[in-house]
């Protein structure tokens, strides 16, 4: 027998055996410790998105659309990438232990238990991270277009209608499952950045929709309103939609179930009917 270490990318096959591994790790974690990276998680997710708000604030009148999606994506990549290399249980991530379900290796009950409770831990750092940006008065740099732009980042994402906002959902679990999916192939640290980079630039840069990202654009756009509306007026944009109800209806919640359904269907049930399906 060869003994000899691999350095070689896992092959897809091996990559599916990982999940399932995986996915009855983290479905059979402790609760504490389950909820404490969760909170991990929203604050690593919403890093990146203050990453992307900063690099995107000021440059819409002098820069091409495009070049401006595709640095914000870039550097959102932050999140992901302390979840994955750091340790952390992000949410639309952890749908891929739906692979371990179809399997039967773990109940309904153990991964709608993982996925509440990460949920929950998400939010707690997402929105927590939210309000330290407002106590820092972080926005206010830049002569006030980082924070003009965090209110136009939540203002358009809380207008958008239920449909759209579900579709854009599915988009772009579909893409963050593949990035967590291509690191299950990985050998080193440099191989889990390389494989996280692309998928998420995409859905950054063409728009998709993220329920944990969002748990942190909207709240720190409804916390600049509420807490400052002397900057808010500075800034000239029409914020009337920008409530926690249009948050909660037009965003999270079409935005969380189209995240399930690409998560779940478009990646994890596809890869499983192909490598593990009628398989010990």
């Amino acid at each position: 027998m060869n003994n000899e270490p691999r350095i070689d990318a896992l092959l897809p096959a091996d990559m599916a055996r990982k999940a399932e591994y995986i996915g009855v790790s983290k479905s059979e974690a402790p609760i504490l410790s389950m909820f404490s990276l969760a909170v991990l998680a929203g604050a690593f997710i919403a890093m990146g998105a203050i990453f992307a708000t900063t690099v995107s604030a000021g440059t819409a009148g002098d820069w091409p659309y495009g070049v401006t999606r595709l640095l914000a994506g870039l550097v959102f990549c932050l999140g992901l990438i302390l979840v994955i290399v750091g340790g952390a249980e992000l949410f639309t991530g952890n749908n891929l232990i739906v692979m371990a379900w179809a399997s039967g290796k773990v109940s309904t009950r153990a991964m709608l238990r993982n996925w509440v409770i990460v949920y929950a831990g998400n939010f707690v750092g997402s929105v927590g991270t939210a309000v330290l940006i407002l106590l820092s008065k972080q926005y206010s740099f830049g002569g006030g277009a980082v924070g003009k732009t965090a209110l136009s980042i939540a203002n358009s994402k809380a207008e958008l209608d239920f449909f759209q906002a579900l579709v854009l959902g599915i988009l772009c679990n579909a893409l963050v499952c593949l990035a967590v999916w291509l690191t299950f192939s990985a050998r080193s640290t440099m191989d889990k950045i390389a494989a996280i980079i692309f998928p998420i630039t995409a859905f950054v840069a063409a728009g998709f929709e993220h329920s944990i990202a969002n748990m942190y654009f909207i709240p720190i756009g409804l916390f600049i309103k509420a807490f400052d509306p002397t900057f808010t007026a500075t800034t000239g944009l029409d914020l009337s939609n920008l409530t926690w109800g249009a948050f909660l209806i037009n965003n999270l919640i079409p935005v969380t179930i189209g995240n399930i359904i690409g998560g779940t269907v478009f990646v994890a049930a596809i890869y499983w009917s192909i490598f593990l399906r009628g398989k010990k």
